[in-house]
C-alpha cells in the first residue's frame, strides 16, 4: 500500500490546476447571463403551463 505524502499531493494538485483552461471574465459573464435568462424563461413557461392546467381543471370540475 502506498504511503500518503501531503507534500507530494499538494505538488500534484498545483500541477493539475496549472493545466486547467480557465474561462475569461467575458465568457463567465456571458454564460452567467445566459443561465439567468434561460432560468427566467423556464420559470415563465412553467407559470403559463400551470395557469393553463388550473384553468382546465376549473372548467372540468366546474369550480369557480
Amino acid at each position: 500500500m502506498a504511503k500518503f505524502d501531503p507534500a507530494q499531493f499538494v505538488r500534484e494538485v498545483r500541477q493539475e490546476v496549472s493545466r486547467v483552461t480557465w474561462p475569461s471574465r467575458k465568457e463567465t459573464l456571458v454564460t452567467t447571463g445566459l443561465v439567468l435568462a434561460m432560468s427566467a424563461l423556464a420559470a415563465l413557461f412553467f407559470l403559463v403551463v400551470d395557469q393553463l392546467i388550473q384553468l382546465v381543471m376549473r372548467w372540468v370540475f366546474g369550480i369557480g
